[in-house]
């Protein structure tokens, strides 16, 4: 099966878009995948500063957490980034993740199926939009890559709410099984 890297992007503690994305890693694994996690916890990732050295170099000036997630994010085939929405958007952190990534641009990377989980407070389908065409945009960039599946879990706001959602939990771990 696949080599499944999930990167949670929450910082918050007793996140709900972790809980969820703990669900999506089980069903992966019985699923038959190798799942790795990263969570951007206590992650040091510093901002692009548009350089473009690693363009040439494949590695990027700054030195900190990001340089090691984007050596995992290379040799991956299935990356699933999970994220709070914020304001309609992706998190922060996961942009700045995603421009770190641009190292990989020109290098032989492996990952193919590209895959986002999302949680906000607001519940309506029209939330996600602009984290998924972000996330789109980047995937755009990485020609042998697709962005394959989104899973928006909508309707949890406050910290360890998402464990009261029964029916949530069930679909991420529904969307982890059928990961390709």
């Amino acid at each position: 099966m696949s080599k499944v890297l999930v990167i949670t992007t929450s910082l918050r503690a007793k996140s709900n878009s972790d809980r969820l994305a703990e669900e999506l890693m089980r069903g992966a694994a019985e699923a038959g995948h190798e799942v790795k996690h990263i969570s951007l916890k206590d992650k040091a990732i510093g901002f692009c500063r548009g350089c473009l050295a690693c363009q040439k170099t494949q590695r990027c000036v700054l030195r900190d957490d990001a340089v090691e997630i984007a050596e995992k994010v290379k040799n991956s085939d299935t990356l699933v980034l999970v994220t709070p929405i914020y304001y309609y958007e992706m998190s922060g952190q996961m942009k700045t993740l995603l421009d770190r990534l641009n190292p990989l641009f020109p290098s032989d990377y492996r990952f193919r199926n590209i895959y986002m989980l999302s949680v906000a407070a607001e519940d309506e389908t029209y939330v996600p939009e602009k984290a998924v065409s972000g996330l789109q945009g980047w995937v755009d960039c990485f020609e042998k890559a697709e962005l394959v599946g989104t899973l928006f879990c909508g309707g949890i706001n406050d910290a360890g709410e998402a464990a009261q959602h029964q029916a949530k939990l069930e679909e991420a771990y529904e969307f982890g099984r059928r990961l390709k």
